[in-house]
């Protein structure tokens, strides 16, 4: 994001360095306002941003270079993300992922048959 916003900059300030010769018009101007009023203001997002990915991006590679190709074989397993509910953590830390009902689930069942 932060190199999106600089290149926007760069941009911007090369095409007022090409018409130097002419004095900038009114939404020059006020571009040029907004793009310092907007790096003001995200100046310390981006910085804070920066601060939290450097802390937390090598534990995160970590976990992905270890955890990724078994959350890979499950995505590929699984055909339509939508027919689950939300993930559910119980106390002991189990996860649990339903299946949403269906309506066929509501059908009576042969004698015998329990549902698990």
């Amino acid at each position: 994001m932060k190199q999106i916003f600089f290149t926007c900059l760069l941009m911007c300030s090369t095409a007022s360095m090409v018409r130097a010769e002419e004095p900038p018009s009114l939404i020059e101007q006020g571009l040029e306002l907004f793009m310092q009023g907007l790096q003001d203001e995200m100046s310390p997002a981006l910085e804070t941003m920066q601060d939290l990915l450097e802390q937390v991006g090598p534990s995160l590679g970590a976990f992905l270079a270890e955890m990724g190709p078994a959350l890979a074989e499950i995505a590929s397993e699984i055909e339509d993300w939508s027919a689950y509910e939300l993930p559910e953590i119980l106390p002991n830390g189990d996860i649990i992922i339903r299946k949403k009902p269906t309506e066929d689930a509501d059908a009576p069942r042969p004698e015998g048959e329990v549902e698990l």
